[in-house]
């Protein structure tokens, strides 16, 4: 089986998360430059088999697409141009940064690690791709695009 990764998109990083080629768990990959994304992307893909790319769907607390919304949209756009043989699926991305500093919490690191926005972002993605495969796995259907 390929894995399936995780993309929350950000202005300035990406926090990335991935699969175990059988699909079952899920676990924080990096965080980039989101300038430096698709580079590192494709000799990720060289090294590694990807089936599924989930992609952070920024929304707000009312449902309504957040001010990320459109650079979202751009990058999946240019995504399926460089790799049209990988599939996307958008996943609802509310409440994942707030997960991620509770996790953080849970975790018992201090205040400094809490702080370090890269960590957020990878966990943020972990939590993305996490709940996208449970989703999965109890029949509800992600939004496609």
């Amino acid at each position: 089986m390929a894995r399936i990764l995780s993309i929350d998109y950000g202005k300035k990083r990406t926090g990335l998360a991935v699969t175990d080629p059988l699909q079952l768990i899920a676990g924080g990959l990096a965080t980039v430059s989101t300038s430096q994304l698709l580079d590192f992307l494709r000799s990720y893909f060289q090294k590694e088999s990807v089936e599924c790319v989930v992609v952070g769907e920024p929304r707000q607390t009312n449902g309504q697409p957040s001010e990320n919304m459109a650079r979202v949209k751009a990058f999946v756009g240019r995504f399926k141009k460089e790799f049209p043989d990988i599939s996307v699926e958008m996943y609802d991305e509310r409440f994942t940064s707030t997960l991620a500093h509770h996790a953080m919490l849970d975790a018992g690191l201090g205040k400094k690690a809490r702080q370090d926005k890269a960590l957020v972002d990878e966990i943020s993605a972990t939590i993305i791709l996490q709940s996208f495969m449970e989703s999965r796995r109890v029949g509800r259907n992600p939004s496609s695009t």
